[in-house]
């Protein structure tokens, strides 16, 4: 098991834990405290989205910095094995969920009985899955585009070009890309959903 900390907040500098693999790829505590640093005026009482989140940190960290509710979504066993652990060990009780399914089929079934929807949303496919990238960004900007708040931001956590990867659009339905930010070899992209014309 790989372990890191947790950057700021309530559960400031407490351990966690992911599975060993490349399967689950954890944000770097260096990564994570950026994306932070640029989230943090919007996190307090956000609803935060987690998606394909491995051991849960990203989600724990929006928890310990204030977010009301948080919900992780993650498909492999020993990654869910691992949130619910994590979030055991914090003693978390509330504000937060763990939804054991693949990110599509959770995009799509929550979309249908969409209530308030959620100010951010993180993704961080595994390597070897570079095509859910186009897959879940284009469902965010398309048919699940009621799972977003006005003036949500979508962040995707992928591998710098120039370090062999992905090379994420402009542009998916109505997100529309506004941000990237390079660390190391990876890569932050910061999207929103773009202004109807009012005319």
């Amino acid at each position: 098991m790989k372990t890191m900390r947790v950057i700021a907040g309530e559960y400031r500098r407490r351990r966690l834990v992911a599975p060993s693999g490349m399967e689950t790829r954890p944000t770097s505590d260096r990564l994570r405290e950026t994306l932070f640093n640029v989230l943090a005026p919007s996190l307090a009482g956000a609803s935060f989205l987690d998606l394909y989140a491995g051991s849960g940190a990203n989600g724990i960290e929006a928890l310990s910095r204030g977010a009301a509710r948080v919900v992780f979504v993650e498909q492999a066993a020993p990654a869910v094995a691992a949130i619910r652990t994590n979030l055991a060990t914090l003693r978390a009780s509330s504000g937060f969920s763990v939804e054991a399914r693949a990110v599509a089929t959770w995009l799509r079934s929550a979309a249908l009985r969409a209530g308030d929807g959620f100010d951010v949303i993180f993704l961080d496919p595994p390597y070897d899955r570079a095509g859910e990238y186009a897959m879940t960004l284009g469902l965010l900007g398309g048919a699940a585009h009621a799972l977003l708040a006005p003036g949500a931001v979508v962040v995707a956590e992928h591998r710098r070009v120039r370090h062999g990867g992905e090379i994420l659009a402009s542009n998916y339905g109505s997100l529309n890309r506004t941000r990237v930010l390079d660390q190391g070899d990876a890569a932050l992209s910061f999207f929103k959903v773009v202004a109807q014309d009012a005319s």
